[in-house]
């Protein structure tokens, strides 16, 4: 059974972030906790959201969130919103601020650990619509979490796993790419491959889905055209929307799944969470479409001609050295030796990828000697 399903109300446009306040009354949010990083309290870019809201009392921040937000921070936000007796939450900042706010949202009002939510544990099930209500105000054109149905997050015991369920969608995303001018130009570039890369595997993904194909083609499109621009001239507004739309659109086709690039970067970022998840996906790229080649279903549809197509590129041969030059050209690392990784880090890797939910929504399905090979193929 194939699901279609949208169901996130999204204000695109600059300067969007006026109407925060009345979509906070209409859907009911009168307490909200703030969810953000330091960098965007230090960037003026808080002050401008706690603006809008015209509260006549203080806003509760939490704006401690690490780049690879993980189940104590989660603990310590969790005790924030129930001391000030929050009834929603404000996510603002990039995919780490939108993923703890999600979990948030989903242990501030059920029983039991971060791990009792996690897909892979059977959580998807256990999390209802008792759900706190989310809105989402991305600040960077990257993960599209902001209409995403999962957060990634790291437990206790150092797995990066998916909380995921239709219940923790925002209910709204405010997507003012106003809030993106000049992001510094390894975060463009690093935000901007993992909408690259979510459009890519979404679109390979076996699941019946032609709105969703769509979707992420036309995504795929606009992000290869503007990221390069968006990257140079950080107050290129033209760049800078189609960027943020490509993110919005490679996370609405999430429903289809995604790959083993995810389940890769999922399991190296648990590993390492100083690492980049954008960068990483960057670097797998090529070698997972290089295994994905043979899947039926790619060949069947005539997937890898249609991203040449969409990429401006001649033939599908093209596609992974396209996505190696433009990795360079963006000045981000061009293989894992580049991070530090080793490969006395493959076994672990592995390990976790075979675990990761996005294991299984691969065209086709990866051994462990696969997934050594496309580590090899990616140092």
């Amino acid at each position: 059974m194939s699901l279609i399903n949208y169901i996130t109300q999204i204000q695109f446009e600059c300067g969007a972030i006026r109407l925060l306040a009345g979509e906070c009354e209409r859907i009911g949010i009168r307490r909200p906790l703030i969810v953000t990083d330091a960098g965007i309290r230090a960037a003026g870019i808080l002050d401008k959201v706690i603006a809008t809201l015209a509260s006549p009392a203080p806003v509760p921040v939490f704006d401690r969130t690490p780049p690879n937000p993980n189940e104590s921070v989660v603990r310590d936000a969790v005790a924030m919103y129930r001391s000030h007796k929050c009834d929603g939450v404000i996510a603002v900042g990039g995919g780490s601020s939108i993923d703890l706010a999600k979990g948030v949202a989903v242990c501030a009002t059920h029983d039991g650990p971060l791990q009792s939510f996690a897909v892979i544990e059977g959580g998807a099930a256990r999390i209802t619509s008792a759900t706190a209500p989310v809105i989402a105000i991305p600040t960077t054109a990257g993960t599209g979490s902001e209409v995403g149905r999962g957060a990634i997050l790291i437990l206790d015991d150092g797995r990066k796993v998916g909380v995921i369920s239709p219940f923790v969608v925002p209910r709204v995303a405010i997507c003012d790419p106003d809030l993106t001018l000049g992001l510094p130009p390894l975060m463009t570039a690093a935000t901007g491959m993992d909408a690259i890369a979510h459009c890519l595997e979404t679109f390979m993904a076996p699941a019946f889905n032609p709105p969703a194909d769509g979707i992420a083609l036309d995504g795929l499109w606009r992000a290869w055209r503007h990221i390069e621009r968006a990257t140079r001239d950080g107050a290129d507004r033209t760049a800078r929307l189609n960027m943020m739309s490509a993110s919005m659109q490679g996370a609405l086709a999430f429903q289809k799944g995604l790959g083993c690039v995810h389940s890769l970067s999922h399991s190296l970022g648990g590993i390492d969470p100083r690492l980049h998840h954008g960068t990483l996906n960057a670097i797998f790229l090529p070698a997972v479409i290089a295994f994905n080649r043979a899947s039926p279903s790619m060949q069947d549809e005539s997937k890898l001609d249609r991203i040449a197509q969409a990429m401006g590129l001649a033939s599908a041969d093209e596609v992974g050295p396209a996505i190696r030059a433009m990795t360079a050209t963006l000045g981000l690392p061009r293989g894992l030796g580049e991070l530090g990784v080793t490969r006395e880090l493959f076994p672990r890797i592995v390990a976790g990828a075979l675990k990761d939910h996005s294991h299984k929504t691969n065209p086709h399905e990866a051994s462990p000697d696969d997934y050594l090979a496309m580590l090899e193929a990616s140092m």
